[in-house]
């Protein structure tokens, strides 16, 4: 049997959230399963909106409960082998002295004389 290599950090995974979308996907299953009295096709279809909506409820609903609500609030890990976006490098200063550009209120004029 070969050996199976899945790139997945497995220390890096929430499962509270992988576990409390399976509860969801059971309890959207039994429920879709109920309403659609055994049909299969009608019961997959009851399931997958039931589970769209109490997963829309859960992720954005204020409900304030210490339970965690985004994956991507957790994701702040990045996959090995990905690369890392480059810092930003600080602004240079200059070489020119001259900081003010505005011109002087009395700009001095050459008249040419009058004959």
């Amino acid at each position: 049997m070969p050996e199976i290599n899945i790139p997945i950090d497995w220390a890096t995974v929430n499962w509270v959230y992988v576990i409390l979308l399976a509860v969801f996907v059971f309890i959207a299953a039994v429920i879709g399963n109920l309403l659609s009295f055994n049909h299969r096709g009608m019961g997959a279809l009851l399931t997958a909106v039931l589970f769209g909506a109490i997963f829309v409820f859960w992720s954005y609903y204020p409900h304030h409960l210490p339970l965690p609500t985004r994956l991507s609030a957790e994701a702040t890990h990045e996959p090995a082998g990905m690369p890392s976006k480059p810092a930003a490098a600080a602004p240079q200063k200059p070489a020119n002295p001259v900081t003010d550009v505005t011109p002087p209120k009395n700009p001095v004029t050459t008249v040419p004389p009058a004959h």
